[in-house]
Formats: structure tokens, sequence, C-alpha cells
């Protein structure tokens, strides 16, 4: 619409019609905090960090002043299901409300990877027989007498995708209901790296993920997801359309899905299955080095022990990868450029980038980098799946070069202060922090600034964090008896209601088996059922407990009665055999720092607020997190570290004021 059609409007004017849409509605102190200084960052081109409490109405907060921004601008989120909670609930009403004052109606659109569209190329050669590109499939390949029913089904649902697609303007797959499994859909999308583009594709005229990127580039507000921003990052911003502003929410999640994308695998299975989909298309010759790459790549990893690799690679390991690069460069070099009058260039193209894909990973594993984390991961479950994998060691100067330039980056998330500093998570965003204040607070840097707008929950009042401090310091694995005891005790007390989470499935398992033999509450564990639907029986039904590792540390939102008690068995560290926090712990000792200090005790502050916040979710929620490891009370430095990164709820030490305060919880 022509700028002279439109209103001149505040950020506060926006805010005040969004929240007047809303019955009973008005604005919060930290909501509009966060409204003006967004506005004032994007005015000042200035990079802003925002701590926003559970409570503050966040999304509001940053979408707000958004609308005044010329041009789209950009909103990603760590998951699709909050992307989708923004697209379907958020912005409609957002829209609806701010017309009348901004002139307009704002448009907004989703931008997702490509392999969430349907590819009509792929379609038109999807059939109902047997599978035969799984390149990206973790699951066991069906057995031989399997495949006539895995055939029918596969069959089935390929039918009504091809029902759907006639009738669908998106493409996009979370509008297909019922949904398919991933095998099918699989049959059907495109990876961006298989894609041969618009221009040489015969169907590029019809290309969903196309379309979905012009929508982008007209639309106000384009949601998308951290894992798409991280490939638009690393692929030098050719995905997500021009824009001057980035809002970057559940920002403590960011550099850990660049590092997911950075990272790269070699497997047995998926040379095998590159050499199976470029047979066709490659010499014998080089078909044959590609099945002795995978053949010495099972033996190495066979031979390797699961673990990082330290002191260089392992010769059989180096022996399978000089294999595997000579094989994918003879490979690639007979397939050679893809044409768009080849008879098959899509088939050609998705050759070609498996082979590519192999070629550049062996690569980089036998640079052996110092910036680099190699790593040779096995499976303790029925797969039996092997691989080896490489990582970066730090993101943040990728960040550092790729986030910020020609654009004002907003980053807001519940988590952002830790040890009531903002300096740690500024650092891991690739932001410079200065030296402290005379207070110890690190607020702004060359660039940035920050705002922590609190919560308008009154933490002291509606939660108690309660630390069993008199329990031995946690050593064994799984649940330890005397932490058992306690568990047993305090839920007793409240009878349910709890929501237990764990540092390893065998404590979850345990603590399960425990509360089943000792009492008559449903018991929810997770793994027994999908997550969607143990989450949904604990919210309705009032005396159960859920217990579960660490997707339930961030994924449960259960306002009211149905969750008083958040019990955590042990501070969530990480594990000592986690590759990338050892070599990133490592590098930080060998620079005379302390690597537990500046990696270990950051990551357990993040996971231990995103725990202890899922408590309290609305202004009328009471409870008590529980921590059984004393260590949160007893550790000199980082145990009160730890604590100014929670909630302020009212601090205690003594088992008889929690069981007391849940039997009044219980009785009310």
């Amino acid at each position: 619409m022509p700028a002279a059609t439109r209103k001149k409007a505040t950020a506060e004017q926006l805010l005040a019609a969004a929240v007047g849409a809303v019955p009973g509605g008005s604005s919060r102190p930290g909501q509009q905090a966060m409204v003006e200084a967004i506005d004032q960052a994007v005015k000042d081109r200035k990079h802003l960090l925002v701590q926003a409490g559970t409570g503050t109405g966040k999304s509001l907060g940053y979408l707000t002043p958004s609308l005044l921004v010329d041009g789209p601008v950009v909103v990603s989120t760590a998951t699709l299901a909050l992307q989708n909670q923004l697209v379907e609930h958020d912005l409609p009403r957002l829209a609806e409300a701010v017309e009348p004052v901004l002139g307009r109606k704002p448009s907004f659109a989703v931008l997702k990877g490509r392999h969430h569209y349907l590819c009509v190329a792929k379609m038109e050669h999807a059939d109902e027989e047997a599978p035969t590109d799984t390149l990206f499939d973790d699951a066991p390949a069906p057995k031989a007498g399997q495949w006539l029913g895995e055939a029918g089904r596969l069959g089935k649902q390929i039918q009504r995708i091809r029902s759907w697609a006639d009738k669908t303007e998106t493409g996009d797959r979370d509008e297909l209901d019922p949904g398919v499994d991933d095998t099918a859909w699989r049959q059907v999308s495109m990876p961006a790296r298989d894609c041969v583009g618009a221009g040489r594709c015969p169907y590029g005229a019809e290309c969903f993920a196309e379309a979905s990127r012009v929508r982008a580039r007209e639309a106000d507000i384009v949601v998308t997801n951290h894992s798409l921003l991280a490939v638009d990052m690393l692929a030098e911003r050719q995905i997500v359309p021009p824009h001057k502003l980035l809002v970057v929410d559940e920002a403590h999640e960011l550099a850990d899905r660049v590092s997911s994308a950075a990272q790269a695998e070699l497997t047995p299975e998926a040379i095998e299955r590159a050499g199976r989909r470029a047979r066709t298309m490659i010499t014998p010759a080089a078909a044959e080095q590609l099945a002795e790459a995978a053949d010495a790549l099972t033996v190495g990893l066979a031979e390797a022990p699961a673990g990082r690799i330290t002191s260089g690679l392992p010769e059989q390991l180096r022996a399978a990868l000089t294999l595997l690069e000579s094989a994918a460069r003879a490979g690639l070099s007979a397939i050679g450029e893809v044409k768009s009058d080849d008879s098959d260039p899509v088939g050609k193209q998705q050759a070609k980038a498996v082979l590519d894909e192999l070629f550049t990973t062996a690569q980089r594993l036998l640079e052996e980098d110092d910036f680099d984390v190699a790593w040779v991961e096995k499976s303790d479950l029925g797969s039996g799946r092997r691989a080896l994998v490489v990582a970066p060691l730090s993101v943040a100067g990728t960040l550092a070069q790729s986030l910020y330039a020609d654009r004002t980056v907003v980053v807001t998330s519940a988590t952002l202060t830790l040890g009531g500093r903002f300096d740690t998570v500024a650092r891991s965003l690739g932001l410079p922090a200065p030296a402290a204040g005379p207070d110890g607070s690190v607020t702004s840097g060359d660039g940035w600034t920050s705002l922590d707008v609190g919560s308008p929950f009154d933490y002291p009042k509606q939660g108690i964090l309660y630390v069993a401090a008199h329990l031995p310091r946690p050593a064994q694995s799984g649940l330890p008896d005397a932490a058992g005891a306690e568990l047993l005790k305090l839920v007793e007390a409240l009878g349910g209601r709890t929501l237990g989470l764990f540092s390893s499935r065998k404590a979850a398992a345990q603590a399960a088996e425990l509360l089943r033999a000792k009492t008559d509450l449903p018991i929810l564990l997770q793994g027994d059922e999908t997550l969607p639907i143990l989450v949904r029986k604990f919210r309705e039904q009032k005396e159960s407990c859920l217990f579960g590792v660490m997707s339930l540390w961030q994924g449960v939102d259960v306002p009211g009665d149905s969750c008083q008690l958040v019990v955590i068995d042990r501070l969530p560290f990480p594990r000592p055999d986690e590759p990338l926090a050892a070599a990133r712990s490592a590098a930080v000792d060998a620079g005379g720092g302390s690597g537990f200090a500046s990696v270990s005790v950051p990551i357990a502050a993040v996971r231990l607020a995103q725990g202890v916040g899922r408590l309290i979710r609305s202004s009328g929620d009471k409870g008590v997190v529980a921590v059984l490891d004393s260590r949160l009370e007893t550790a000199r430095g980082y145990g009160a570290f730890l604590r100014k990164s929670l909630p302020p709820f009212w601090y205690t030490t003594r088992a008889d004021v929690a069981v007391g305060a849940l039997e009044r919880l219980a009785q009310s």
C-alpha cells in the first residue's frame, strides 16, 4: 500500500490497540518498556538484548514496534510450534486490532525450510513401491518380508498427498491433516541441497517453496525459525529476504542451532545410499570405490571407541576418509554440471548434492582443523547406529560476522541473564562485552545494550525454591535412594500434581517405578506415549505426575493446579561425554581459564532456569520447586551463580517448610 495512505502511529498507540482488543486486556509495565526499547533501538541502529520473564506478553512486546519498520521484519523462533503460534494466533489478532490505528492491515508470512514444502518435481516420481531414497532416514530399514506392508501403507499416504496437492495453495506440510509420516513426506519433498533451482527445474513455475519466498519478500512481518536462520547465515544470507530488523525469540537456543547447522556426519549407510542414488550417472570404478569406502568406514567405526577424538584420527578412519574423498571426487567429475536440458536434472542434482556433501565432510575431517571437534557416535539403542561427526568448536565468530551486519538485531528470552548478568549470553551470541561496571553488572557493549523487563509474577509470594541441602552430593547414575525417599515425601504431601525433571532416562524410570510401587497416583513416564498425549493427560488428571528428561525442561506449559510441584533430581551440567561441551571446556582450560566455570556452569544455568520456569505460568499459580541436589546450596561460587539465574522465589533448605507448604496446597 502506498505510504500516503498510511496513518502516522506510535508504537505505544499500536500496543494500546492490540491489548485493548482483548476483553479485559491491558498493557503491562514490562511489555511497555520492551516496546519503547525496541522502538529506540531501531532508531539508534543499535542491537538490543531483552530479558522478558514469563507472563510479560513478549510476543506483542516485539511485534507492535516491528510494524513501524519499513520493509519486512524477520522474527525467528526456536521451534516450528512457536512459529505456528505466532502465525496462527498472535499475528492475525494483532493485524485486526491495529488496522484502524495504522491505516492498513499488516501482512505476514511464514518462511520454512524447503523440505517443509511439497515438491512437484519430486511428487511426479513418487510411486507406491518400497522407498529407495532414504538417505536422511535414521530409522532401521524394514526387513524383506515387511516391504509389502510398508509399500502398501506408503502408497496410501502418497495417494492422499496427491489428492491434497490438487487443492493446497501453499504446499506446506503442516496444512496436511491428517498428516503423513516422515518416510512418505521424503518421497514428495526436496531438501535445499538437492534442489536444482527454479530456473533449471521443469516445474519451477509451480514451486511451492519459491512461492513462499515471494510471499515473504512482500510481507510486513516474516516468521521463520532458528534452524533456517542458521542455514541462511551459513549460506551468506541468500534465503531470508533483506530486512532492517531481526527479532530472535528464545535467543538462548540460537547458538546451539547454528552449531547444529554447521555440523556434519558420515555413516556407512549414507555412503551406500549415495552410491545407489548415483550409480547410473557415475563410472563403475567410482561406484566400486564408494562401496569400498563404506566398508572401510564400517571397520574404522567398529574399532574406534565412542567419544571425542583428541589425538588425531585413528589410522583406519583416516584411510576410510581418504578413500571416500577420492571416490566422491571421481563421482562428481563423472556427473559434471547440471543443465536445464538434461533428461533428469532433478535426479542429477540429487546425486551431485549427496556426493558433494560426502566429499566436503571427508575433506573437513581429514584437515583436522583446530576450530573443529570430531567424535565417534555409537547408539546404545537397538539400531546400532554409528557415525563420525564433526562440528565447530565455537559459533561465536560466525554469529559476530553473519548475524549483525546491515540490520538491527533484537534478541529476547526469559533466560538471558546468567548469574544476574548479560555478558555470558552476549559473548555466546558473538557480541563484544566490556569489563563489568562497579556493581559487577554488564548491561551494554560496543553496538549493543540490554534491558531486563522482569516479570508480572510475584515470585516470592507465588513460589518456594526448596533445595534439599541435607542430601548427599549426587554421585551414582540414576536416582539415589535418599533422593528417591525425598521425592516420595514431597509428592505424597501434595498428592500428585508433580512434574519431575530428571538428568537421565534411568533416573526418570526409577522415580516412576518407586512412585507406582508406593502410591496409587497416576504416574506418566516420558516414552510410554507421545509427549503431547502425556502433557494432555498431566493437565487433565489433577493427581497425576509426569516424569521425563530434557525435552520436558522447556516443552511443558501447564498453568493452574495441575502442576504445583516441580522436582529436579540434579543440576543439569553437561555430561563429561558430551563432545562439544568437553572440547569447549578443554579449550578454555588450555587458555588458562576455567572450562567448568565458562562452559559447564552457563549451560547448567540456562537449563535450570528453563526447568524451574515450568512452575509459575500465570498470575494465579502457586507451588514449590524442589531441587534434590545439595550443590545448589553448598557449592561455593557456582551455587550462588545458579541461584541468581533463577526467578526470585522464596528460598529455603528446610524440608519441613516445603512439605508444610505442599500440604496446605493439597488442602486448598
